[in-house]
């Protein structure tokens, strides 16, 4: 069996779905990142899942997939935030015509980890709802897809899905990234490595 059918196969049995979303799928990289998502949206549309990026272009907004069921947060360049950090609103696109801040006058940013000074409180519900069903996955069969996730921000998808996989008994990981596929001691056994570019490989699934 290839490692595609193992992996449909194993979306289908699994009670819980957790899917991790990095670098490789960055809209400016891949132009047809929204039929990718879509193609995710048709696969997983029965299953308990959630679903964590890094990726701060905000095109997983635009696609299919529940966004109940999705946490960013590096935060989305299609929010704006205050430059200058000078409040903690943010703004839906469009909602401020102007790019300038109406409290401060200072020019709008990206509601993202690149801001100056970066405004959570966006995220922040969502974070609560990830943390929450993340929870009552323990001791659940919980299958974990981890795609192109790289060491720019390791502590918000790799590390945390590490430990939860090292955690759950009935967890099994597919590590899958054209440079950064390694796994540590502590999956060993439940995870597998692909080397391969995440876009690529999803693409054939």
């Amino acid at each position: 069996m290839t490692v595609n059918e193992q992996i449909l196969e194993e979306i289908t049995a699994c009670e819980k779905l957790l899917i991790g979303i990095g670098e490789e799928w960055k809209a400016e990289e891949m132009p047809d990142i929204g039929s990718l998502y879509e193609k995710m949206a048709g696969l997983i549309k029965n299953k308990d899942f959630f679903i964590v990026t890094t990726v701060t272009d905000g095109e997983i907004l635009k696609s299919s997939l529940e966004q109940s069921r999705l946490v960013a947060p590096c935060g989305n360049e299609t929010w704006r935030q205050c430059s200058k950090s000078c409040s903690k609103d943010i703004w839906e696109p469009g909602e401020i015509p102007q790019e300038v801040c109406p409290h401060c006058g200072a020019p709008l940013t990206g509601n993202t980890i690149e801001a100056e000074e970066y405004i959570e409180e966006g995220y922040l519900p969502q974070w609560k709802a990830y943390t929450t069903w993340l929870a009552g996955t323990l001791n659940k069969k919980l299958l974990v897809l981890e795609l192109g996730v790289g060491f720019k921000t390791p502590t918000v998808i790799r590390w945390p899905f590490e430990k939860s996989v090292s955690l759950n008994n009935k967890a099994h990981m597919y590590r899958i990234h054209g440079k950064f596929a390694q796994l540590p001691e502590t999956v060993k056994g439940k995870a597998d490595a692909v080397l391969e570019s995440s876009t690529e490989f999803f693409r054939k699934l």
